[in-house]
């Protein structure tokens, strides 16, 4: 039975260079998820991921795939598959990696917490909360990983425990209230970028435990100038805010102030 495109979720996989995994993502996916539909973004892979990936859309109409000029980031990649599912009335978007790292098998459950919370405005899969868990990960990966949410929370006072994972459920509305034209962050940083914007926002956000598998194939797209992009921005936000915060703090004094004098003039 076919759903109109607003009542099936739209799950957006960015690639590149997953022409190994690809077709085993989608497989798995359709397999358990036959509702939902896939984008594939692809950034003009030199191992011809996107090729793989017009096939896998020739073959079945719940596959779409999204090319792009080049190699533009992962954060680029997700604001483009957001804006197509928007413009096609989709009212849940994922984010999931096509290289085998969530695991298709956590997404029902992702999807069955957001549908349980209504008011909630996205679902992450966490690594980090009870529950959790990596397979196969390098220990100085789960280093990185654990020593960069617990600066995201330090920084940004973000209630979450795994602000930088990329396996997440989230409402249309929720992505359609964010200015996407100001969202500059490239790489792994636009996860604390969102969820941050939505945080201001006073959003809903609600974690579920999910099993993190490391790659068979390819290589990380992990670089030192990610890391460093991410140290930058969550730093310059977590100023800002302080900054916000102080100004407030003063404003608020002033206003006690002027409102003791005004009684004490009055008596």
């Amino acid at each position: 039975m076919n759903h109109p495109e607003n009542e099936r979720p739209l799950i957006v996989m960015p690639t590149y260079n997953e022409a190994t995994t690809i077709p085993v993502a989608v497989e798995r996916v359709r397999r358990l998820m036959p509702q939902a539909d896939i984008l594939v973004v692809d950034d003009a892979s030199p191992d011809g991921t996107g090729t793989i990936a017009d096939k896998l859309a020739a073959d079945d109409d719940h596959v779409q795939v999204l090319h792009r000029a080049g190699k533009m980031g992962l954060g680029t990649a997700y604001v483009a598959g957001f804006r197509w599912g928007l413009e096609r009335g989709y009212q849940v978007l994922v984010e999931m990696d096509a290289d085998g790292s969530h695991r298709p098998e956590d997404l029902p459950k992702l999807l069955a917490v957001l549908d349980a919370y209504p008011d909630a405005a996205v679902v992450l899969g966490s690594r980090w909360i009870s529950g959790g868990r990596t397979e196969n990960w390098a220990p100085t990966r789960q280093l990185i990983s654990r020593t960069g949410n617990t600066f995201v929370h330090a920084v940004l006072g973000l209630p979450v425990g795994d602000a930088t994972g990329g396996f997440r459920a989230y409402r249309s509305a929720a992505i359609a209230s964010l200015d996407l034209g100001d969202i500059a962050s490239q790489g792994y940083c636009f996860q604390v970028d969102i969820l941050w914007r939505l945080h201001q926002q006073g959003a809903r956000i609600i974690e579920t435990p999910i099993v993190f598998v490391e790659r068979e194939s390819g290589e990380s797209k992990m670089t030192g100038a990610i890391v460093r992009e991410a140290l930058i921005n969550v730093t310059v936000w977590g100023a800002k805010h302080r900054a916000a915060q102080l100004r407030e703090l003063g404003r608020t004094g002033v206003k006690a102030c002027e409102g003791r004098l005004r009684s004490l003039r009055r008596r």
